[in-house]
């Protein structure tokens, strides 16, 4: 199997003459009435990789709670509880300035976040991050130049979503050997692998599928199945995209060293005890790793 090592890691450059914007942009697109914390966790992931900016588009009532929690992120404020179609010419404006789009943390399932959703990721044809539940709102026809980064339930419905068959989306998710799982995986998306597209499916081991290389990766604990981990991981992402715009080396970079993250956590708190708050305090680490 070809596990992730230091070896397969290159952290993006940055030259010692840049400015402010020249390590890239994250516009981070999420949270809702119920979920306010996810987005705000997955635009300081982004930041504390090392990229220069990231600006939060959000309901209102969730960008002023961001902007009490952290004073580097940027908000801009929607009105009302829920994204809906209405805001997709909104993020298509804001996009032209920024490098990645990030969507889909703390975003909810409601009809019309899932139509926001859909539109908005085929309008964008920018570089993008999705995960949560943007990716149950969309098929792979709606995807170019992406990394989704799914667990297994959310990688089931956007497979019917794709209108794979039900008895292989079953096979997928019962196969237990994880070669054969990603095989399979990748075997039924090559298409949307085709069109630049990423699958970082996230477990025990996590799965990287590009058009013609899978990795796995084995950093990580049993403390990351709480809330919240999945948004760093989704921020780390999106910020080493925006300063490298290397998708398959950016998932690379983020499954190693969030579940990295997670290990330094498990024994520097002796035991489960770690919150994703926490990770992105961590974050740091990744520099000096380096």
């Amino acid at each position: 199997m070809n596990f992730i090592t230091k070896l397969q890691i290159k952290l993006p450059d940055r030259r010692k003459d840049s400015h402010k914007g020249d390590n890239g942009m994250v516009l981070a697109v999420g949270g809702s009435r119920d979920f306010a914390g996810a987005i705000a966790l997955a635009g300081l992931a982004a930041l504390r990789s090392g990229c220069d900016l990231v600006k939060v588009i959000a309901p209102e009532k969730v960008a002023w709670a961001i902007n009490t929690y952290s004073p580097d992120l940027i908000t801009m404020k929607l009105k009302g509880d829920y994204f809906n179609l209405n805001h997709s010419d909104i993020i298509k404006k804001s996009m032209e300035r920024f490098d990645v789009l990030l969507i889909g943390n703390g975003i909810g399932l409601s009809k019309s976040t899932r139509q926001f959703c859909k539109k908005t990721i085929k309008i964008i044809k920018k570089l993008k991050v999705i995960d949560a539940d943007a990716i149950k709102s969309i098929s792979m026809n709606d995807v170019k130049n992406s990394i989704i980064t799914p667990h297994s339930k959310e990688l089931e419905y956007f497979l019917i979503n794709s209108k794979i068959n039900k008895n292989i989306i079953k096979k997928i998710s019962n196969t237990k050997n994880i070669q054969k799982k990603s095989q399979l995986i990748k075997k039924i998306t090559q298409k949307f692998l085709n069109k630049s597209n990423i699958i970082l499916l996230k477990g025990k081991i996590d799965i990287i599928i590009s058009k013609n290389k899978i990795f796995y990766n084995k950093t990580g604990n049993a403390g990351m199945t709480k809330g919240g981990t999945g948004d760093v991981l989704a921020g780390l992402c999106a910020g080493f995209l925006a300063q490298s715009k290397d998708l398959l080396q950016s998932a690379i970079n983020a499954a190693y060293f969030n579940g990295m993250i997670g290990d330094i956590l498990l024994k520097k708190k002796k035991g489960f005890t770690f919150l994703a708050s926490d990770m992105v305090g961590e974050i740091k680490r990744i520099r000096a790793y380096s």
